[in-house]
């Protein structure tokens, strides 16, 4: 038993955060039976959850809500489902009656280890396998690891992992932890290594983790998932994982039905979801943070990794390690409430103007082909022309309009001379300190909550146009979005946030922020579209 290396492939129970659990019973039963025939070691199958449980997804009730799962249950695989210590009635499991799953995998966080090992030990008289997963290990002291290792002698399950919660680990912060349990953890207990890749690391850990093991002579099990499925950057990978155990400690898994369960269940996951390596996910990786809060800011407010590294710096390291998303809210808006008493300016805005009709150019692909249209409309209207967002070659600006800091920096450091020859408005959550030729805006004033993409910048300089009581406005470039990123906007490099595959319900996101806007302006403004656009409204 001494050094003996396990492979635990957890795609069904990590990759449900993906999916919502709903992998659907095909790729349930054919992702089991192929890591059984690839000689995977153990086979972690799902989640126990209290709720009903729905067919097709990795959330059981009980165990023998997967009995159908396991068409060919065989001896050499171990089938595990885990439950975390809080959120499974014990009461629901039966005795393990070996028809579906052998062990549980319990996993705690770092201030109830004691109350999760209980836990354990009554699921160890129902007669399964128990298995510990300590949450966040690097945020165990030194005294707590050891402990932790006291308390999992008393109930002597078969192992205990390390979790990489926030990937956040160093190779120097896992080798300390593991020397710490190593010297106090009995010998017949095994360590487990869990990885999340928000720094790249996780199969160079894991290979380390495997390294250390040997020269402790202690046998170990490391976690994976195809093509690293799993929630946030994912883990390590299953196919590379067991491709190091066979090249370097004679494993013996199949690499042919590893890469034909990829092949064949994995490619429709890989098409419709995301996981993996992204900025965002390095940043909870760099501040020990849930996952949940980067989901947050990224689908709330669509925020810039500066901007969310500032953010979640300014959390306490417990709050990070939470996700309070009401404490995450007042977080963000007091990064963005710069608050600028902008009376001054828009009073010279309203005088400079005055009740002249206005234009506005927005970076829809349209102030391009219809550039003639829009020169022939400019000649013979003479309105104010602003730039929303953007600044392109052969228009001349009265005005270019800033509510995005990335656009903001962009047309700076691309088009210095656009940017540097005509005057800029420019919204609060950007900058508190205007440099020459420009003018600055209240963000707060500019906005209205309800709304996932609340900051279009198009709804916000009409509201803007609002406050200066402009009556006439003509919009050209407000197109709306379908298709790939370059048939949207004039400017393919123009930075921007992909809704993924809904542009539609962007589109008509849109189209409802621009209709609560002229009715709670009650029509004082008249909004004509330029050129065609997704958001004309039947009355306009």
């Amino acid at each position: 038993m001494k050094g003996q290396i396990q492979l635990l492939d957890c795609t069904l129970r990590d990759g449900a955060y993906i999916v919502n659990s709903e992998f659907g019973m095909p790729a349930m039963k054919g992702i089991i039976k192929k890591m059984q025939d690839a000689n995977v070691d153990l086979v972690e199958c799902g989640w126990l959850k209290d709720g009903e449980y729905r067919e097709g997804t990795t959330f059981y009730h009980v165990p023998s809500d997967l009995e159908s799962c396991l068409t060919e249950k065989n001896s050499h695989t171990t089938y595990v489902a885990m439950i975390d210590w809080d959120r499974y009635s014990l009461e629901n499991l039966p005795v393990c009656d070996g028809r579906s799953i052998d062990a549980i995998r319990v996993v705690f966080p770092q201030n109830k280890f004691r109350e999760g090992i209980a836990l354990g030990r009554v699921i160890q008289e129902k007669g399964y396998q128990v298995y510990f997963q300590a949450a966040n290990t690097l945020g165990y002291s030194d005294e707590e690891l050891c402990a932790l290792a006291e308390e999992v002698n008393h109930a002597a399950p078969v192992c205990l992992s390390v979790v990489d919660t926030f990937g956040a680990m160093y190779g120097e912060d896992l080798e300390h932890i593991v020397s710490i349990l190593d010297s106090h953890l009995d010998k017949d207990i095994r360590l487990g290594f869990h990885s999340h890749n928000n720094q790249q690391l996780s199969f160079a850990l894991t290979m380390q983790f495997v390294e250390l093991m040997q020269q402790m002579e202690r046998s170990c099990i490391v976690d994976s998932s195809l093509c690293g499925m799993g929630r946030g950057a994912g883990n390590a990978t299953t196919e590379l994982v067991a491709n190091f155990l066979n090249r370097k400690y004679a494993g013996n898994y199949d690499m042919n039905v590893i890469l034909d369960a990829i092949d064949t269940y994995m490619q429709h996951f890989q098409r419709n979801f995301e996981w993996g390596y992204s900025t965002p996910y390095f940043i909870a990786g760099m501040y020990c943070t849930h996952v949940n809060n980067i989901a947050y800011l990224l689908d709330n407010h669509r925020t810039r990794a500066r901007d969310m590294r500032n953010i979640i710096g300014s959390l306490s390291s417990d709050d990070r390690k939470k996700y309070d998303y009401d404490l995450l809210e007042r977080k963000y808006l007091d990064y963005q409430n710069k608050m600028t008493d902008d009376e001054e300016n828009v009073n010279k805005l309203k005088k400079d103007i005055g009740e002249r009709e206005v234009l506005l150019l927005l970076p829809g692909r349209s102030v391009i082909k219809e550039k003639a249209k829009i020169d022939a409309y400019t000649a013979a209207h003479h309105p104010v022309v602003i730039g929303v967002n953007a600044v392109f070659d052969g228009y001349s600006y009265d005005y270019v309009f800033f509510s995005n800091k990335g656009r903001y920096e962009y047309a700076q450091e691309i088009y210095p001379e656009l940017f540097e020859r005509f005057p800029r408005i420019v919204a609060s959550n950007i900058k508190t300190v205007p440099e020459a030729q420009e003018i600055l805006v209240n963000f707060n004033l500019l906005i209205k909550r309800g709304w996932s993409h609340f900051d279009n910048s198009g709804i916000m300089c009409l509201r803007l146009l609002n406050r200066l009581h402009v009556t006439n406005v003509s919009l050209a470039g407000f197109d709306g979005f379908g298709g790939a990123h370059d048939e949207n906007y004039a400017d393919a490099s123009l930075p921007y946030i992909d809704p993924g595959k809904d542009w539609e319900d962007l589109n008509a996101e849109i189209k409802d922020m621009l209709s609560d806007f002229k009715n709670m302006t009650n029509d004082f403004m008249k909004i004509r579209f330029l050129t065609e656009s997704r958001f004309e409204l039947s009355d306009q």
